[in-house]
């Protein structure tokens, strides 16, 4: 027990004031006569011994009457002694992610949750408080209150191992300080290990808010599943994580005009398709009727004026199997004899095939290389006669050379099925036997920072590729090679192509690192911008000769349709959605958690953190015991004969 008021206690000495009192007999007595002497003694006998009894009962009742005053008013209080007087640090992550918008007892999780910190922490205690995207250091809630009740949803998500993590770097590095940390979440399923271990110097206090309502549905994704020259089918993927619905209304929008609506019926997974006439810009917007989470009832795509994307194959071989393959629906497709090339198409091309040249001369090699520079994409097929030293000058560059012819049959046995030409859903599987092409010579390359696509059965490379360069090591003409008859070279040289030249997909997720390019010719120092409504961004771009290569990632953050704008000009739209991880509403067991504090409310969790150093005031228990010693003293004097 601890006082407030300690030097109040010095009035404990005012205890002799009774003892004199009652010790001191300062009364004189009276004499009385009695006839009958005999008669009484005997009564004075039985007077002192009562009366000695009441004193002393009198003056005990009064010395602790005394001493309860005394004690009430140095306010005596008791608490735990270890934490008492030690500096109190709290660190609290609020989960804001879209997940929180699902309702509990009492509302939205997260309002409740923001509702709950305001009115159990002190308005002028230190605290810092952090979600998925702000940050709120050392400051209190009287400061912030306005900021947590404006706190929006979020697209970001941290781990909860993340948020731990995070959690640790607020504290200072005192050691003698009593450091708490509160995970206020839903604590979602999600792919990584949460484990918690023992720390004597941090406090691991966990609020899990459940929701009371687990049904969400969901637009998971679209593709175009069919395309004819007439229309393309765009087919929907819906999911759900509740009960089944019997009729779901979907409904598709072109900007602001409801051009298609139907219904599914729907357990766990659904989907719909609509046709759309081809060669007509879209700006889509597919939406469901779902009172549950919000963020997952639109889904925005783009589809955008169709792009050719330009294809040169500088020949000494016949290129008709490249005609096959680059058709006049996606690409421009031009080629030429190296006598007969005009370089001023070279800067313009996104792609460039070199078909079998016996030699690569000098001005061709310097545009090759500039191109490069400028993203461009190439790829070298060397004749069965070519003149070494005129590849070895241009792939010098590569750190590559062709050595020897080597007279052999060879069988291409090996694929790379994580290469980004084939992890894209050419191969349904890994094939593991099947019809080989073969090759009756090749050349022996000494390449180094080349990856292999294409492999023979000994492991040497048919077809490499660094960076924007893919090189054959053999020539592919009939005569030389049955390749071009193998079902491999149409989705081979098809996705060279494709990602020479990266056109802007039908949507893209928001969170995630998203490139795409876009034709275009720009005046020095100009930039591209996103735009949607009020909101302008400028990109993280990189210009080259005939187009803009665009990279987001954290922004931009919200969902909907974006202008890509050069000036004032729009060059094309794109579209971002939120990520659907958060749609499917599964979550974690913490009951087998170790050393750690699990509750479902955070006022629960706010009055344990608070027990800790919890302060428990006396005071009123000795004012009650003065108060019942003045009654037993009143009862003594009236009772007591």
């Amino acid at each position: 027990m601890q006082f407030k008021h300690p030097e109040i206690l010095y009035a404990l000495f005012l205890l002799l004031i009774p003892i004199i009192v009652h010790l001191f007999q300062l009364r004189k007595f009276q004499k009385v006569a009695f006839t009958n002497v005999a008669f009484l003694k005997e009564a004075i006998l039985q007077t002192r011994k009562s009366s000695q009894i009441k004193k002393w009962l009198i003056l005990l009742t009064r010395m602790l009457l005394l001493a309860a005053l005394v004690f009430a008013f140095a306010q005596p209080f008791t608490s735990k002694s270890n934490n008492f007087n030690i500096e109190k640090e709290t660190v609290i992550y609020l989960d804001n992610s879209f997940s929180m918008q699902a309702k509990g007892n009492q509302g939205e999780l997260l309002k409740r949750a923001i509702q709950d910190i305001i009115s159990n922490v002190p308005e002028n205690e230190n605290i810092s408080i952090f979600t998925n995207d702000d940050v709120f250091k050392n400051t209190t809630i009287k400061a912030i209150k306005n900021d947590l009740l404006k706190l929006e949803y979020s697209s970001n998500q941290l781990t909860t191992e993340a948020a731990l993590l995070k959690s640790k770097t607020f504290f200072n590095q005192k050691s003698n300080t009593l450091k708490n940390i509160v995970l206020i979440s839903d604590f979602q399923e999600d792919k990584q290990v949460f484990k918690t271990t023992k720390d004597t110097l941090i406090n691991l206090n966990i609020v899990k808010l459940n929701p009371i309502n687990k049904n969400n549905i969901s637009i998971d994704s679209l593709y175009i599943s069919e395309t004819n020259p007439t229309a393309l089918k765009l087919k929907v993927i819906l999911k759900n994580s509740g009960i089944a619905i019997e009729n779901l209304p979907v409904s598709l929008y072109n900007n602001d005009n409801l051009i298609a609506k139907t219904s599914v019926a729907i357990n766990q997974d659904a989907e719909t398709t609509f046709s759309l006439p081809v060669n007509e810009t879209i700006n889509g917007k597919i939406t469901i009727e779902d009172s549950n989470l919000q963020f997952d009832n639109s889904l925005y795509f783009n589809i955008n004026k169709a792009i050719k994307i330009n294809v040169l194959s500088i020949n000494g071989q016949d290129d008709d199997f490249l005609k096959r393959i680059y058709t006049n629906t996606e690409f421009n497709y031009n080629s030429t004899p190296i006598n007969k090339l005009n370089y001023n198409l070279i800067d313009t091309q996104n792609l460039i095939i070199l078909n079998e040249l016996n030699s690569i001369p000098v001005a061709l090699s310097s545009a090759l290389n500039q191109l490069i520079k400028q993203d461009g994409t190439l790829i070298l097929i060397p004749s069965k006669t070519i003149k070494n030293a005129s590849y070895n000058q241009f792939l010098m560059n590569y750190n590559c050379s062709f050595k020897n012819l080597i007279t052999s049959n060879k069988r291409i046995t090996t694929i790379n099925y994580s290469h980004p030409l084939y992890n894209n859903g050419v191969f349904e599987k890994q094939v593991k036997n099947f019809q080989y092409p073969k090759v009756n010579s090749f050349y022996n390359v000494a390449c180094s920072g080349f990856s292999s696509v294409l492999s023979f059965e000994d492991g040497k490379t048919f077809l490499g590729q660094r960076l924007n360069t893919y090189m054959f090591s053999s020539a592919l003409n009939k005569d030389n090679s049955n390749f071009k008859n193998s079902p491999l070279i149409v989705p081979t040289l098809y996705n060279i192509a494709k990602q020479s030249f990266k056109i802007p997909q039908l949507y893209y997720t928001i969170g995630k690192e998203n490139t795409f390019d876009v034709e275009t010719k720009m005046q020095q120092d100009a930039v591209l911008s996103l735009v949607n409504n009020d909101l302008n961004m400028i990109p993280k771009q990189q210009y080259f000769n005939n187009k803009v290569v665009i990279n987001t990632s954290e922004e931009p953050s919200g969902a909907g349709i974006y202008s890509i704008t050069n000036k004032n000009s729009i060059v094309k739209n794109v579209s971002y959605n939120y990520n659907r991880n958060e749609s499917k509403l599964a979550y974690r067991d913490l009951s087998a958690l170790k050393h750690v504090t699990v509750s479902d409310s955070v006022t629960k969790i706010f009055d344990t953190i608070k027990s800790d150093t919890k302060v428990n005031a006396l005071w009123k228990w000795f004012v009650i015991f003065a108060l019942a010693l003045l009654i037993i003293e009143m009862l003594i004097l009236k009772f007591f004969k």
